[in-house]
């Protein structure tokens, strides 16, 4: 039987946590019932349990119940969040800003809003990957309706300034979402204090299951509006229609109160894991560190190397390490990562690219096995780059 190489990729997804899945299964059998038929006890145990998770997930961001809105994942909240404020607030104003190394679901929305006449800035990053408050503030325009800005970065880790850019909003009255895919139940998550109008959420970053996900939307001080992209059944208050799926809704309470529970131990012992990997590979020399040095997510480390090919690396770590060379939902194609080119990596750098994703189920033995070959994969390839280089010279 082949040993599977050790999952380090735990920005693209999670395992399930058994003490989710512990909870779900009753849900697929003997509590099967759909929550919207509220006429027997099938359906009262699935609006009971439905009811019981929502104000999990607001407790855990400090809303309130009626301000969860469930979705089928980060994805499908990011688009009803933008496009759904879009179609609400358009005789108001046509103006978005975001951020250039927004994950997809952000960026793709913003460029299809382009293409109806809203006008969209894309702002730059500084080189550590944080935004400049300044260059927010100066892009803020009268007609300005929404600024989304990603809580943490999906690929570099970088942990955006959340409760300023709320303040910020707030002040000029341009409503704030942020991407907390990557963010739920691993830093303070305040839509008060930090003056937040809508978060996009998700629970298989949590280890919690795939397919199902949440949307907080302000409802008052402002007020925020909303235009359903899904019509239906009128579930989840009008905004999204469609049957909710009470097991997955379950599994998703459950992996946030989890990582609420674990947080701070977690994030210490993630962060000593990472900074273990870092200082093993980082005296290699031609190593560069991805993002804010100490403003990231502990289990997040994303170098650069320099003299090797970016395919060649990735390959050549597949056998011992899981990992990916940027964002999962983009590793199909052969461009360069966006969010490495915004920090100003040469195209080249930004190819030969590698994400460990440190997670809940890594131990410092599957660190150590890791920078091992890491060092070992590397020092190799130089070495063939070299060797190829002096022969094409001789030719």
């Amino acid at each position: 039987m082949s040993v599977r190489p050790i999952y380090l990729d735990c920005q693209a997804t999670t395992p399930m946590d058994e003490r989710v899945l512990a909870v779900m299964l009753p849900y697929f059998t003997e509590h099967f019932g759909n929550p919207s038929s509220i006429s027997h006890i099938y359906g009262w145990e699935a609006e009971a349990a439905v009811k019981q998770a929502r104000t999990s997930l607001a407790d855990a961001i400090h809303a309130t119940p009626e301000e969860i809105i469930f979705t089928s994942g980060a994805t499908e909240a990011n688009n009803l969040a933008i496009k759904g404020v879009a179609e609400a607030y358009f005789s108001k104003g046509c103006h978005i800003i975001t951020v250039q190394t927004e994950h997809s679901a952000v960026l793709d929305p913003c460029r299809y809003l382009k293409t109806l006449g809203f006008e969209v800035t894309f702002l730059p990053v500084q080189r550590d990957g944080l935004l400049d408050l300044t260059q927010l503030e100066k892009a803020l325009r009268p007609d300005t309706i929404l600024v989304s800005v990603m809580a943490a970065n999906n690929e570099i880790g970088v942990l955006q300034p959340l409760a300023d850019i709320g303040a910020l909003c707030h002040q000029h009255q341009v409503l704030f979402h942020t991407d907390a895919a990557q963010a739920i139940g691993k830093i303070p998550l305040d839509v008060q204090e930090m003056n937040i109008d809508l978060m996009s959420l998700t629970a298989h970053k949590i280890y919690g299951p795939k397919g199902i996900g949440a949307l907080y939307v302000r409802r008052r001080n402002p007020r925020v509006k909303i235009a359903p992209q899904i019509q239906g059944g009128g579930q989840e208050r009008g905004i999204r229609s469609g049957t909710l799926y009470t097991p997955q809704i379950v599994g998703f309470a459950k992996a946030v109160e989890l990582a609420l529970e674990e947080r701070d131990s977690e994030s210490q012992r993630l962060l000593e894991l990472r900074e273990r990997l870092w200082q093993a590979i980082a005296p290699l020399g031609g190593i560069h560190l991805n993002g804010h040095s100490t403003k990231r997510l502990s289990g997040n480390l994303n170098i650069s190397v320099e003299g090797v090919d970016g395919s060649a690396l990735l390959l050549g770590l597949q056998p011992v390490a899981a990992v990916s060379s940027g964002a999962a939902c983009s590793s199909a194609t052969i461009a360069p990562s966006h969010v490495l080119l915004a920090l100003g990596h040469s195209e080249s750098l930004a190819y030969a690219s590698i994400r460990f994703g440190i997670g809940r189920f890594n131990t410092a033995a599957q660190i150590d096995r890791v920078a091992e070959h890491a060092l070992s994969t590397i020092r190799s390839l130089r070495q063939s780059q070299t060797s190829c280089s002096q022969t094409s010279q001789i030719q």
